[in-house]
């Protein structure tokens, strides 16, 4: 029930910052919520074999090339999903960022709902 939960969060959060962002669109919920899946699924399987096969960049930059991983990760899911467009590397990694702080606000007040 909470994976459930979760995706419909992300989805939302997903058409907020499209909204938001003019460099990144989505056509539908349906759209979104097939944005907020395949995320799921890069961020389980995709991100952690990413994250190994750059442990020496990641040192190096010390820590700041796991931001890179996640634009990546947006720029993939843009390219698997029909209805989500991002425009570039920058509106991706400004996606990501501003998806994670809205995706947590909605949790909180997610969260807040049900200890009422």
């Amino acid at each position: 029930m909470q994976f459930i939960t979760n995706i419909l969060v992300t989805s939302i959060a997903v058409l907020i910052v499209s909204y938001l962002l003019p460099g990144v669109s989505v056509d539908t919920f349906t759209t979104a919520l097939l944005v907020a899946l395949v995320l799921a699924f890069m961020n389980a399987i995709v991100k952690p074999i990413l994250t190994i096969l750059t442990i020496p960049v990641t040192i190096l930059s010390l820590g700041l090339f796991l931001i890179v991983i996640n634009g990546l990760i947006i720029i993939l899911t843009d390219k698997l999903v029909d209805g989500f467009e991002v425009r570039g590397f920058w509106w991706a990694l400004l996606f990501s960022f501003i998806l994670s702080i809205t995706t947590g606000i909605l949790n909180v007040i997610k969260i807040g709902r049900a200890h009422v």
